[in-house]
């Protein structure tokens, strides 16, 4: 008989059947957690509305890792986030206040898989600030990918960079 995986949701220890180990992530949050703000489009880790942060320690910097093709056997001992995660006593993340405010999205199905790239984005830009002119190829670099079928983008890039401007080194 095999071992539970044991991991952290969102701040909160979660032990998973040995027989959920093969599971995808995105299932797993789905079926077992009722975590249902991580969105299923693709299936294959191209569109990356999956998109969820992982950090191996809690202090480590935020990786993202897209949950429809990862087994959930990956994330023994792992602390995982979810876009349920980011507001923090009911108050909005600096980031999900700022996709409002700019008006980031349209229907938002994809907007979870950006705000958690963005959030891994802003905890490496927190740890190793770059300046202001590197900025635009940081944020390609760590939302570049993930697809809108809605929007133009632009905004979610500003809404983005509205945040990420607090960490950068400033113009040099």
């Amino acid at each position: 008989m095999s071992n539970p995986v044991r991991m952290t949701i969102n701040g909160k220890p979660v032990e998973a059947d040995a027989a959920d180990g093969d599971m995808n992530l995105i299932d797993f949050l789905h079926e077992r957690r009722d975590l249902t703000g991580t969105k299923l489009c693709c299936g294959i880790g191209v569109c990356r509305a999956c998109t969820v942060g992982v950090r191996n320690t809690p202090d480590a910097p935020m990786e993202k890792t897209l949950s429809c093709s990862t087994p959930v056997s990956a994330m023994a001992d792992m602390h995982v986030y979810t876009i349920e995660g980011l507001a923090q006593g009911g108050a909005l993340s600096p980031l999900q206040q700022s996709f409002l405010e700019s008006f980031a999205f349209q229907c938002g199905y994809c907007a979870s898989g950006f705000l958690m790239a963005a959030t891994a984005m802003l905890d490496h830009l927190r740890a190793q600030p770059v300046h202001e002119r590197d900025l635009d190829t940081m944020i390609e670099t760590w939302v570049g990918g993930n697809i809108c079928r809605c929007t133009g983008y632009v905004k979610y890039i500003e809404a983005i960079r509205k945040v990420a401007l607090r960490y950068t080194k400033g113009a040099a």
